[in-house]
């Protein structure tokens, strides 16, 4: 089963509060009951208070669909529209007013407000007809339709700053993804750019004195072939560490990015006595296990400790089976931590959490 996010619990929040403003119309059926003690028969209570229910479930159901985006749904709005039709004749004064209000996130918020307004003549009218005019029912239906017709649009309102505040979150967290992965690019293209164009002018040069000069040219040759050397290695090291890391810059880095989506961290380090390959390594198995965080869980806290060569990295945002550790990821770094004499293992808690632990020599 997947987890609650956030923006689900939002959501929830948002669609439940509305649902309380809708049930109001509820109060029709007391109204019902009093109609009942008046004389009125069973059969048109029993059909009245039908369309009490069906007019506030229809309501939510429409709200629901408001949340989601969805088409207008035209269908039932003609269905409530007919069924508040029918309990102005009784009158129904807490049930009239949802009608409106389910209107109001599909419609102008003029012509919402004139809908309500016609709402409260044509039951006044029919009021004072039946027997005279009443204030106390003016202000009763007043009353209900402005805290309907206007509480719905705002909790729609909020659900979409919401939903936009969540929106954001993620892009600052893709976009923080992608400035680091750009950082590295522009470092790999340094180092390449100088690389390739020495290999290729000294190429260059040996093919102009292949004829002339073969020795020569020879020599040009085991030249190039120890700038590609070289060159290998500075690629291998720059894939493995992207060049030197720095350990606070990583972890810095490392919790913006954890909070930018949504994720609380907590980070304690206490590493300023371990040699600088320690650091570096320690640096990469955090990025990693970031990068797990971000691609693999719904996590809503990660912790991350290191103290006397131990790195121990929590989250509580296990959603579904673990599978092994990638070559190029953890796999990999695991194999480095080894050959450096430690040792990295991860997996997950009984708790529901995931966790990745690093043991270096100190």
């Amino acid at each position: 089963m997947r987890r609650a996010t956030k923006l689900d619990k939002a959501r929830w929040l948002v669609v439940y509060s509305t649902d309380l403003i809708y049930a109001l119309g509820l109060l029709g059926l007391v109204q019902l009951y009093t109609l009942r003690t008046h004389g009125v028969p069973d059969l048109l209570i029993a059909g009245a208070a039908a369309l009490v229910v069906l007019v506030v479930v229809v309501a939510m159901r429409g709200f629901r669909l408001a949340v989601r985006g969805a088409p207008r749904p035209t269908g039932l709005l003609v269905v409530a529209g007919v069924a508040t039709l029918l309990l102005a004749v009784f009158p129904i004064l807490p049930t009239i007013p949802i009608w409106p209000a389910m209107l109001a996130p599909w419609l102008r918020k003029r012509t919402v407000w004139l809908v309500a307004a016609g709402s409260v003549v044509l039951v006044q009218a029919l009021i004072t007809v039946a027997g005279g005019f009443e204030p106390a029912a003016l202000l009763l239906q007043a009353l209900l339709t402005c805290a309907l017709v206007a509480g719905v649009p705002v909790n729609l309102w909020l659900w979409r700053i919401i939903r936009e505040a969540h929106e954001g979150q993620e892009a600052r967290a893709m976009l923080a993804v992608s400035e680091e992965r750009l950082r590295f690019a522009r470092d790999l293209n340094d180092l390449l750019g100088q690389s390739l164009t020495g290999i290729a002018a000294r190429a260059a040069g040996a093919e102009e004195l292949l004829r002339a000069d073969p020795e020569a040219a020879g020599r040009e040759m085991f030249e190039v072939r120890d700038l590609a050397r070289q060159s290998l290695r500075e690629v291998r090291a720059t894939v493995q560490s992207y060049r030197a890391l720095d350990l606070d810059e990583v972890l810095a880095s490392v919790r913006a990015v954890l909070e930018a989506a949504d994720v609380r961290c907590a980070v304690d380090c206490d590493a300023d006595a371990l040699p600088p390959e320690t650091r570096t390594l320690l640096a990469a198995v955090v990025r990693e296990g970031t990068t797990n965080v971000l691609k693999h869980s719904k996590a809503e806290h990660c912790t991350i400790t290191i103290k006397e060569g131990i790195l121990e990295m929590t989250n509580d945002g296990v959603t579904g089976p673990v599978g092994d550790h990638a070559p190029d990821g953890l796999g990999g770094l695991a194999q480095r931590v080894r050959g450096a004499g430690g040792t990295l293992v991860a997996g997950p808690t009984s708790d529901g959490g995931y966790a990745l632990r690093m043991v270096m020599p100190v």
